[in-house]
């Protein structure tokens, strides 16, 4: 019988980022690694099978032989704490809901340098103009790029540019 195999190097690397993508995935992924072990494979011949740290694979093994099975499960990762209180994300979302100008800022449009200089402003909280960007995007706004070429166009050089 013919071995199967996946010739796209592409594919297996999806496979591996599905498997990090999900928690689920990743505790049965660490299952088959703790599993592949037990069954006399060693921890680096794992690791290279699998695609991961041999650390990471003899991490597994020893709290899986401490704690069981909850052992493999996803931990929290807190990471670092919000500068924005869930208060002022709620006060921010309203802001954001009118323009610059009605807290005293430049322009008609928020944009991620505007919000950066409200923030400070407002609460003494610095972030980046890339970090207000995804504040946005949580907030549940998107950035439209204004067209203004569009509202003052000479209606007369519209007509001599359009083809015939």
């Amino acid at each position: 019988m013919k071995a199967l195999t996946i010739s796209d190097p592409l594919l297996i690397l999806g496979l591996q980022d599905e498997i990090r993508r999900n928690d689920e995935a990743r505790y049965d992924h660490r299952l088959h690694a703790v599993l592949l072990v037990g069954q006399g494979m060693t921890c680096p011949d794992v690791a290279r099978r699998l695609g991961d740290s041999i650390r990471a694979v003899e991490q597994w093994v020893s709290r899986f032989e401490l704690q069981g099975f909850a052992g493999l499960s996803e931990k929290s990762r807190p990471g670092r704490p919000s500068r924005l209180t869930e208060a002022r994300l709620t006060i921010l979302e309203r802001v954001l809901r009118g323009r610059p100008k009605d807290v005293e800022l430049a322009g008609n449009l928020w944009d991620g340098k505007t919000l950066s200089a409200f923030l400070r402003r407002e609460w003494g909280v610095t972030l980046k103009v890339r970090q207000c960007q995804r504040l946005f995007h949580k907030l549940g706004f998107r950035y439209r790029k204004p067209r203004h070429g569009i509202a003052r166009a000479d209606p007369e050089e519209q007509e001599r540019f359009k083809k015939n």
